[in-house]
């Protein structure tokens, strides 16, 4: 009897089922649907974050700025950084950090920029995000949108 059940299962191929592979695959399949879309919100969430960080890093120097000085500074992005130049004549540039993968500097839109210390608004787009526009205002701090004439008066 124990012999006849040996060469039984000698005989007998180990290998999977056709129906078996199938659910396996099935299975795979559906969980790749899941997650892809996921992955992909999650790349445009970090776009976000990087314009968020470099509008927050430009609205606090900017605000540590006003704290030691009277003067409206100059914001330019240019080589790959941020640069926040005071107005006194033939003043150096200060360097106010680097800037992040599709973020860009925008200029004054509708009047907003920066008038004095309690009057400012900065913003940066990033294209590849799902917000695309941050600003920093000394009215507001951090928020979605441009810059816009309410963010100064």
């Amino acid at each position: 009897m124990l012999a006849r059940i040996r060469k039984a299962q000698e005989e007998r191929e180990g290998g999977f089922t056709l129906i078996e592979l199938l659910v396996v695959m099935i299975i795979i399949g559906i969980l790749a649907a899941i997650a892809i879309p996921v992955f992909l919100s999650q790349r445009a969430k970090a776009q976000d974050s990087a314009a968020k960080a470099d509008v927050s890093t430009i609205g606090k120097e900017l605000a540590t700025y006003f704290v030691d000085n009277t003067g409206v500074p100059a914001l330019a992005q240019a080589n790959g950084r941020y640069t926040l130049t005071p107005p006194v004549t033939g003043a150096a540039a200060q360097d106010i950090g680097k800037v992040s993968t599709n973020v860009t500097l925008n200029g004054a839109v509708s009047g907003a920029g920066i008038v004095d210390s309690a009057h400012w608004c900065v913003s940066v787009t990033n294209s590849a995000g799902t917000v695309g526009t941050w600003k920093y205002s000394a009215k507001g701090g951090l928020d979605k949108g441009a810059c816009v004439a309410g963010d100064i008066s």
